[in-house]
C-alpha cells in the first residue's frame, strides 16, 4: 500500500481525534484509527495521540496499537502510566509542554523520541540543541494569537535548519493551502505550504523566501512544488498533530496529489 502515498507524504499526520477540536471519545477513535490503519492512505497516517491522563481508559484491543502520549500529567508519573499498559500498545513518541530541565532527564528514560513544545524564538531552538529533544510549535488555536505570521514560522523553520533539527507543528493545519476560516476569521497556514517551504529551508533558502512559500495562496504554484519534491522524505518536517484525518486526505485528493489506490502523478 505504501506505493500509493509519495514518499513526501508518509507519516504526515499523526491522529489527534481526542483533541480539540474534534474531541472523540477515546472508545470511538481507536476502532476508527485502527480503520485508518488498514485503509489504503495508511502509510500517510501517524500514531493515535493520547493524553497520559487517559491512558488508564485506553483499550487498545488484540492487536498492536501505536500511540503516541502527550503528557499531560508531571513528567515522573508517566513511566508508571506507560508501564502499565496493554502489551497491545507500543508507545513510538513523547510529546510534552514541561521546561526543558524537567523534560531532559526524564525523556532520558521513556526510551521513544520526545517531542518539546516551544515558543517561537532562537532562545528555544538553541536550548533544545544536543538534548536529542525534537522540537515542536504550535501554529493555531481558539484565538488568532495562537496563529504565528508566515516571518515567526519562518524563522523557526530556518532556525531548524540551521541547527540540523527536525521539527513538528500541530494546531490549525487541516487544509492544504492557507486560507481564512469563514466562521472564525482565523488565517490557517496550509500543510502544504508548509511541506514545500521547509523543502525551500533544507535546500537553503533564506527566512525571506521561505515565509514567501508560507504566506502564497497560489494553489498551483504549491502544488508544482510539491510534485517536485514527492519522491523524496520529507526534509526537516516530521508532520503534524490533526483531529481530522479526512479533511487532509481531501485536499490532497481534490489537488490530484493523491488518488486512491496509488499516488497521482
Amino acid at each position: 500500500m505504501s506505493d500509493a502515498i509519495p514518499a513526501v507524504l508518509q507519516g504526515l499526520i499523526d491522529d489527534a481525534a481526542v483533541f480539540p477540536p474534534g474531541n472523540a471519545a477515546l472508545e470511538d477513535a481507536v476502532p476508527a484509527h485502527r480503520g485508518h490503519r488498514q485503509s489504503w492512505y495508511a502509510p500517510m497516517t501517524g500514531p493515535l495521540l493520547v493524553p497520559a491522563g487517559r491512558l488508564p481508559e485506553l483499550r487498545p484491543g488484540r492487536t498492536e496499537l501505536r500511540i503516541g502520549v502527550v503528557v499531560d500529567v508531571e513528567p515522573e508519573q508517566v513511566g508508571e502510566l506507560v508501564g502499565a499498559l496493554d502489551e497491545s500498545v507500543a508507545v513510538v513518541h513523547y510529546e510534552s509542554r514541561a521546561a526543558l530541565h524537567r523534560l531532559v532527564p526524564a525523556a532520558k528514560e521513556w526510551g521513544a523520541p520526545v517531542f518539546a513544545e516551544l515558543p517561537f524564538g532562537e532562545d528555544g531552538l538553541d536550548a533544545v540543541v544536543g538534548t536529542g529533544l525534537i522540537p515542536k510549535f504550535r501554529t493555531g488555536g481558539l484565538a488568532a494569537e495562537f496563529f504565528p505570521p508566515p516571518e515567526v514560522l519562518a524563522a523557526s523553520i530556518v532556525g531548524c535548519a540551521r541547527r540540523d533539527l527536525r521539527f513538528k507543528l500541530t494546531a490549525g493545519l487541516h487544509r492544504a493551502i492557507r486560507h481564512r476560516d469563514p466562521e472564525t476569521g482565523f488565517v490557517h497556514h496550509g500543510f502544504l505550504n508548509v511541506l514545500t517551504a521547509s523543502a525551500e529551508a533544507a535546500g537553503g533558502a533564506d527566512e525571506a523566501a521561505v515565509a514567501a512559500v508560507l504566506a502564497s495562496t497560489d494553489t498551483e504554484d504549491l502544488v508544482g512544488r510539491a510534485r517536485a519534491v514527492a519522491d523524496r522524505p520529507r526534509p526537516l518536517w516530521t508532520g503534524f498533530g490533526s483531529c481530522s484525518i479526512m479533511e487532509p486526505l481531501e485536499d490532497l485528493m481534490a489537488l490530484s496529489l493523491l488518488e486512491r489506490g496509488g499516488a497521482a502523478s
